[in-house]
C-alpha cells in the first residue's frame, strides 16, 4: 500500500508526457505541410537572436515597465519550476525534499529566493489581469480577441496565481522547514495540528504538481505556446534587412530577359515551367511562416503599429497570424481523422482572410518591427497578394494600370523608356 501514491504519480507523469509528446507531434507535422525554405547559415547571429530576443526579450524594452512585468512573470514561473525536478524526485522515489540534505544552507537560499520570485509573479499577474479586464488596454480590447482568445489569456493569469499561491501554502505548512516568505502564512495555519498541516502540504503539493502537468498539456492549445516556440522561431528568424523582399526567381528571370532577350534560352522545352506564384492555403507558405502562426503571442503589438488599421482600415496583422494558425489546425484536424488531407473546399485565402484585408497592407514593415518573437506577418500577406495578382489576375484598376506601365515601360509611368528623360530639356 506504500507504493501507491509513488505509482500514481509515475502514471500521472508519464501520461502528462505522452499527451504532451502527442500534441507536439502534432503541431511539428502541421509546420512541415508548408514548403521547404532555407534558413540555415549564420549560426552565430542565430544563437545572439535566441538570447536577446527569446530569452532577453529584448523588443519588450522598448516600454521597459512592462517589460520588467513580463520578464518576472516569464523568468519566474520558469525559474521556479526548477523544482519541478525536485517534486518529481520526491514522487518517484516516496522522498520529502530531496535537496535539503545534499544542498544543506543553498536549499533554504534557493527556496527562498524562488518564493521571491512566486510573489512577484502573483503580483504582476494581478496587474495584467487589471490592464486586461479593468483599465482595458485597446489591443486587448480588439475584436481580434473575441471569444476564447481573450479567456486564454485570463485563464493563464489565474493558473499562474494559483500555482504560486499552492507552491508559497505548501511551504508554510512544511513543518520540517521555514522560509521567508511563506512564513507570513503560518499564522492561517494557527491551531491545526500537526496530521492537519501534513495533510495540507501534501494536498498543496499533488494540486501543485497536477496543476504543473495540466498547463504542460494546456501549452499547445493556447497562445502561451510562445514560451516553448519563441526559442526556434528566434533562431529560424529571417536575417536580411527587413525592408528587402523576397523575389521570386521566375519573375526576376522574365524581367531579366526582357530587358536583355539575347539571355533567353533558345530552347523553350528546356525551361523548368514556373511553380505557383503566391499563397492560396497554408500548403504554399513555406514551415517558417507556419512556425511564426503557433509562436504568435497575441500580445497585439504588431496590430497596435499598424498604420493600415490605426486609420481605421481591416487590416490586423495579429489577426493574420491567429487565422493562419487556425486554418492550420482545421487542416490538422483532418489528417488526424483521416490519415491524410483530403480538400474541405477552404482554403486560408477567402475562407479566413479576405482581400480587403490583404490589400489595405502597405508593406511599410511595422509590424515585423514591434513583434518581441521575430514573426513576420508580411511575408504571409505579400505571398497571399502574389497569389491574387499573378494566378487571379485580381486587382484594383489602379494597380492594374501601374502593372501595364512596368511591364510595357519598365517603370510605373505611363511613359516609353526612350521618352523618360524628355524632361531634362527644359533645364
Amino acid at each position: 500500500m506504500q507504493y501507491i501514491p509513488q505509482l500514481l504519480f509515475v502514471a500521472l507523469c508519464f501520461a502528462a508526457i505522452y499527451f504532451f509528446a502527442k500534441k507536439a507531434g502534432e503541431i511539428k507535422r502541421n509546420i512541415l505541410l508548408g514548403r521547404e525554405e532555407d534558413l540555415s547559415g549564420n549560426s552565430s547571429q542565430r544563437w545572439k537572436n535566441v538570447l536577446l530576443l527569446a530569452l532577453g526579450q529584448k523588443k519588450m524594452f522598448k516600454n521597459p515597465l512592462v517589460a520588467f512585468m513580463h520578464f518576472i512573470i516569464y523568468a519566474g514561473f520558469i525559474i521556479i519550476n526548477i523544482e519541478v525536478l525536485e517534486i518529481v524526485l520526491d514522487g518517484i522515489w516516496g522522498t520529502h525534499r530531496l535537496f535539503a540534505a545534499p544542498l544543506g544552507n543553498v536549499y533554504s537560499w534557493l527556496i527562498n529566493a524562488f518564493e521571491f520570485l512566486a510573489v512577484s509573479v502573483i503580483i504582476v499577474c494581478v496587474v495584467f489581469l487589471i490592464r486586461r479586464n479593468v483599465i482595458r488596454i485597446k489591443r486587448f480590447t480588439s475584436k481580434d480577441l473575441n471569444g476564447w482568445p481573450k479567456s486564454d489569456a485570463n485563464y493563464i493569469l489565474i493558473t499562474e496565481i494559483i500555482l504560486m499561491s499552492l507552491f508559497l501554502t505548501m511551504n508554510a505548512c512544511d513543518t520540517s522547514q521555514t522560509f521567508f516568505f511563506s512564513s507570513f502564512f503560518k499564522p492561517a495555519f494557527n491551531g491545526v495540528s500537526e496530521h492537519g498541516l501534513e495533510l495540507t502540504e501534501r494536498t498543496c503539493w499533488w494540486l501543485h504538481i497536477i496543476g504543473i502537468f495540466a498547463f504542460l498539456n494546456y501549452l499547445p492549445y493556447s497562445k502561451h505556446l510562445h514560451i516553448i516556440l519563441a526559442f526556434p522561431n528566434a533562431y529560424y528568424a529571417r536575417l536580411q534587412p527587413q525592408g528587402q523582399m523576397n523575389n521570386m526567381q521566375e519573375i526576376q528571370k522574365e524581367v531579366l530577359y526582357a530587358m536583355q532577350p539575347e539571355l533567353a534560352p533558345t530552347n523553350a522545352e528546356a525551361q523548368v515551367p514556373p511553380k505557383k506564384f503566391g499563397a492560396k492555403d497554408v500548403f504554399d507558405l513555406s514551415w517558417k511562416n507556419l512556425l511564426d502562426a503557433y509562436s504568435c503571442t497575441e500580445c497585439g503589438r504588431c496590430t497596435a503599429s499598424c498604420p493600415a488599421n490605426i486609420t481605421g482600415k481591416v487590416l490586423s496583422p495579429r489577426a493574420i497570424m491567429m487565422k493562419t494558425r487556425d486554418r492550420l489546425e482545421e487542416v490538422g484536424k483532418i489528417i488526424n481523422t483521416n490519415g491524410s488531407f483530403t480538400d474541405d473546399q477552404k482554403t486560408l485565402l477567402r475562407d479566413h482572410i479576405t482581400e480587403e484585408e490583404l490589400r489595405a497592407c502597405t508593406t511599410c514593415n511595422a509590424c515585423v518591427e514591434a513583434c518581441p518573437v521575430s514573426i513576420s506577418p508580411l511575408d504571409i500577406i505579400l505571398q497571399m497578394r502574389r497569389y491574387l495578382i499573378m494566378e487571379e489576375s485580381n486587382a484594383p484598376q489602379e494597380w492594374n494600370s501601374t502593372f501595364s506601365n512596368i511591364e510595357n515601360n519598365f517603370a510605373p509611368w505611363k511613359f516609353a523608356p526612350d521618352d523618360r528623360d524628355l524632361w531634362a530639356k527644359e533645364i
